[in-house]
């Protein structure tokens, strides 16, 4: 149950370490996961940070939720809702100020991290709103171009950092895919690192260790 009703149900771990206002992580599950899922990773990261594991608003049968629809049609082959793609990106960034108010936590501090579907909305909100955003821990997505803000070329993304990974037999989500992203922030002028591992999609030990070893050097 979450600790304070706001727009989006999430977990909530409060900062080990105490200050006035904490940084905070808002962490963003895959198609048909839930909340509990990236929030495995909590206990192992910074004390520093309040963090926010967030359940997407779309049910989906049996169980679990996203993020937005993907639908597989014989005729168009598989694709994404970018409409419900879009609402979700903005419910996120209204979850957030929502969050900040609730739990006094430092607005100009925030980490956005995503898996899969959740990271093609965390993608979504930097790039749409990079004001907001200080930095991205991008797994196992990729850029929906789509689902970005009209003008988000002309935006100010000098303060925006990128941790994206990929895994190289990801049957999901190609690599071909994820391996755009450098150039495209690149073009961007976003600081950003990219790293490719020997799994598939998922999140192999060496790739925790190694956005986590960048989260402390970013917070």
């Amino acid at each position: 149950m979450s600790p304070t009703p706001l727009s989006l149900e999430y977990l909530y771990r409060a900062p080990v370490t105490k200050k006035e206002k904490s940084p905070c992580l808002f962490m963003f599950h895959g198609y048909g996961s839930n909340e509990e899922d990236l929030f495995s990773f909590a206990s192992e990261l910074p004390g520093e940070l309040a963090i926010l594991s967030v359940r997407a608003p779309y049910d989906l049968e049996p169980f679990g939720y996203a993020w937005y629809a993907i639908n597989f049609d014989a005729e168009q082959g598989k694709w994404s809702d970018d409409e419900q793609a879009r609402t979700s990106r903005d419910k996120i960034v209204a979850f957030i100020d929502e969050a900040c108010n609730a739990f006094n936590l430092n607005i100009d501090n925030i980490t956005l991290l995503g898996f899969s579907q959740g990271t093609i909305l965390s993608y979504a909100v930097a790039l749409s709103y990079p004001e907001k955003i200080k930095n991205v821990i991008a797994l196992s997505g990729y850029i929906n171009e789509g689902i970005l803000s009209e003008g988000y070329e002309t935006k100010d993304y000098r303060n925006l950092n990128i941790y994206a990974s990929h895994g190289q037999v990801d049957q999901v989500i190609p690599a071909e895919w994820a391996q755009k992203i450098p150039d495209f922030l690149k073009r961007l002028g976003i600081n950003h690192k990219y790293e490719e591992f020997p799994v598939g999609h998922g999140v192999s030990p060496q790739n925790f260790y190694s956005f986590k070893e960048w989260l402390i050097q970013h917070i």
